[in-house]
């Protein structure tokens, strides 16, 4: 056989199984792109919740509370805000349906509260319409509660301060852990490192519990809505558990979008405390339409776009620093 007839040969062969290889390639570049995006978009939206969700906050409501951590969390400002966040992340905010059909995979928000935490989650509704049988909702406080063999319970808080029910004295009491022991008779507050260790245990355990739950129910609203994906409660570290709970802040989910081959589980934790550094704003130029970022203290008339912690979050995400001193 001469060189071009092998030529020819070897080009019919192999042409099908590079043009298969490349495609395969591309496919897997894409969605590499894709699961890079949307976790960024959650972890950013998780941010900009959290960051922004005290801001109306009333300094008379932390009366009587020696506690940098007790603020009264705004939850509908903090699901706006990590709705737009989310849309705006997602190239979706000018597409109502869009945003909306978004939460199909998003099976639960969490928002901790210094006293308690609630969870936004697909919840059934008797309307008579299957399409109108579910609707977004949030769950009343749910305290981080605990008991013990005794009789006594406690409701802890994200830091040692804690309603308590002594048994043994029958009488509600509150205050921090170290101000109680020597007037109560509840075992676990005469220790100050065993209290700590079960309220971190007890705090993350009440909210993997009902996540899962929820999780699991969000199923039924998924295969309703012709999503075919089975959520799961995703496995989340120690270390991250605890550190969420170090501080009020909002975590979320979101589970079941395509990506290539694979699909998108993954979940984002953010802190709201009222004591954090100047967060830096990404806003736009009205007149030149340049992005550019700036500490939220600078007065200028750009309109705002997204919240960071620091300004190389902001600079990844195509901002260009604004001066203000020239202003």
């Amino acid at each position: 056989m001469k060189i071009t007839e092998l030529s020819i040969v070897f080009v019919l062969i192999f042409l099908p199984i590079f043009w298969v290889v490349s495609h395969h390639t591309d496919s897997a570049r894409e969605a590499q792109y894709l699961s890079n995006r949307y976790r960024a978009a959650l972890q950013t939206a998780v941010m900009d919740a959290g960051a922004i969700m005290h801001q109306n906050e009333k300094q008379n409501d932390e009366a009587g509370y020696d506690s940098s951590k007790f603020v009264k969390a705004d939850k509908e400002l903090a699901l706006l805000t990590f709705t737009q966040t989310m849309a705006l992340n997602m190239g979706i905010q000018d597409d109502p349906a869009a945003t909306k059909a978004m939460f199909n995979y998003i099976p639960a928000i969490v928002v901790l509260d210094y006293d308690g935490y609630y969870i936004l989650a697909n919840e059934t509704e008797l309307t008579g319409k299957l399409e109108g049988s579910f609707r977004h909702v949030w769950s009343p406080k749910k305290p981080y509660t605990y008991s013990d063999s005794n009789g006594s319970s406690m409701n802890f808080t994200l830091d040692g301060y804690v309603y308590a029910y002594d048994a043994g004295l029958g009488k509600w009491v509150e205050g921090f852990q170290k101000e109680l022991a020597p007037s109560t008779q509840i075992p676990l507050l005469q220790n100050a490192e065993l209290f700590e260790q079960v309220r971190r245990t007890r705090i993350v355990t009440s909210v993997q519990e009902d996540l899962a739950e929820v999780i699991n129910r969000h199923n039924e609203f998924a295969r309703r809505n012709g999503v075919s994906y089975t959520f799961t409660m995703p496995l989340i570290s120690q270390e991250d558990w605890y550190n969420s709970i170090d501080d009020t802040g909002l975590m979320a989910f979101i589970q079941g979008i395509p990506v290539g081959n694979e699909k998108i589980n993954n979940y984002a934790i953010g802190g709201g405390r009222l004591v954090k550094k100047t967060s830096i704003i990404g806003g736009v130029d009205p007149v030149s339409g340049i992005k550019y970022y700036y500490p939220s203290t600078c007065g200028n008339s750009y309109r705002a776009e997204e919240v960071f912690t620091d300004a190389k979050q902001a600079a990844g995400q195509g901002y260009f620093e604004y001066n203000c001193s020239i202003n």
